[in-house]
């Protein structure tokens, strides 16, 4: 649902996707999930695409990040994976997440 936020908030307010638009966001607090100035409205199908992708980024470092968890766990459950080992992998796990999601 786009709108201006005014008259139709309820609207808003029960979409799954909410968008208000506005001339000036300084002052301005809809019930709504986004606030988008109107100038910029032509953008908002490549901001759609650029939520995808990123939803996209994020099942993958989901994904990447349970695997690195269950192949530490594998090794740590047969006693082959030190502790020291342990706390020097499990930093090295969010930081690789970031790295994948930053790149």
């Amino acid at each position: 649902m786009i709108g201006d936020g005014l008259n139709d908030a309820g609207a808003l307010r029960q979409s799954d996707c909410g968008i208000s638009l506005t001339d000036d966001s300084n002052n301005f607090t809809p019930a709504s999930d986004g606030i988008l100035e109107a100038s910029q409205l032509h953008r908002l199908p490549a901001f759609i695409r650029m939520s995808r992708i990123n939803k996209r980024i994020i099942l993958i470092a989901f994904v990447y990040s349970i695997l690195y968890n269950l192949t530490g766990l594998f090794f740590a459950v047969q006693g082959i994976l030190s502790p020291l080992t342990a706390a020097i992998l499990m930093p090295s796990s969010s930081i690789s997440i970031i790295l994948l999601t930053w790149g």
